[in-house]
């Protein structure tokens, strides 16, 4: 077995699940021991470090910058077009309906899309907020991430063609550009879809600078890398948030059982609040 470039103690693992906890609610377990050194050792060596002991007291005497380094290099963003394409279905047959009654006099919708990754996510919300909402309404999408490169990636719009592999054919030609010459292979979503949102780097632990009632909130595949206690306090914040009725949406692998008792699952991890 080949000797790894850093020693990376036990103490170093401590210190960094400590610090990823402390800053962000991320509960590292043993397992992703060998993730947690393949992946800050490419920090450590782009930094000209020569251990995780010296790299780790860098990071707490630099503050927020370098945090955000950590979190974006241990978390991984791995998202499509349309993913779990049944939130979609009900958000445009069930949610929308709904929000077009209710919030008839504001004729305005918000929609949070909290983990938005590279953006696919929300630009899926888009299409379906394009496609059902009627003119004269206001209707946006707010998308946030921790890791602030996968927001940057979100604003510029442009993708893979394999990201576009849960999208019809018809959706295809009504919302995106299909590059040519250097950009061959790749997509730009429409300017229109891009008007509707708003892009932002943002830590769910911290403070929620929105200025706007939230309609829906879709966070999915984001408390995975949370414990209980912290999915409890993020989910009843989420609570506050929603009006009575409010959705939310989760990730597959994920529940509210037993964590929180505000909102009522309709099913396929889909849930209104109750509370």
């Amino acid at each position: 077995m080949s000797e790894r470039e850093f020693e990376f103690k036990d103490q170093d693992f401590s210190r960094v699940k400590t610090i990823v906890y402390d800053y962000a609610g991320i509960d590292l377990n043993d397992s992703k021991k060998n993730l947690v050194y393949n992946r800050l050792s490419k920090r450590i060596r782009f930094l000209n470090m020569h251990s995780f002991s010296e790299y780790l007291d860098f990071v707490e005497n630099q503050g927020e910058a370098e945090f955000v380094h950590l979190i974006n290099a241990i978390t991984t963003n791995l998202t499509f077009f349309f993913r779990e394409n049944h939130h979609f279905d009900y958000l445009a047959k069930t949610v929308i309906p709904g929000l077009l009654k209710s919030n008839s006099a504001s004729k305005k919708v918000r929609i949070w899309s909290a983990g938005c990754s590279t953006g696919e996510e929300p630009y899926s919300i888009a299409i379906i907020l394009k496609e059902s909402m009627p003119a004269g309404w206001d209707a946006k999408v707010i998308a946030t991430d921790l890791d602030s490169n996968v927001v940057s990636a979100g604003q510029s719009g442009i993708y893979k063609m394999d990201r576009l592999k849960g999208v019809s054919e018809e959706r295809k030609k009504r919302w995106f550009l299909k590059g040519s010459g250097s950009q061959e292979g790749y997509v730009k979503v429409k300017p229109e879809l891009q008007q509707i949102i708003e892009f932002g780097q943002l830590n769910l632990m911290h403070d929620w600078p929105l200025k706007d009632d939230i309609d829906v909130i879709f966070c999915r595949n984001v408390v995975i890398y949370f414990d209980k206690p912290t999915q409890s306090k993020l989910f009843n914040r989420y609570a506050d948030r929603l009006p009575e009725n409010g959705h939310l949406f989760i990730g597959h692998s994920e529940s509210l059982y037993k964590v929180c008792d505000r909102f009522e699952l309709l099913g396929q991890t889909i849930y209104r609040k109750i509370k």
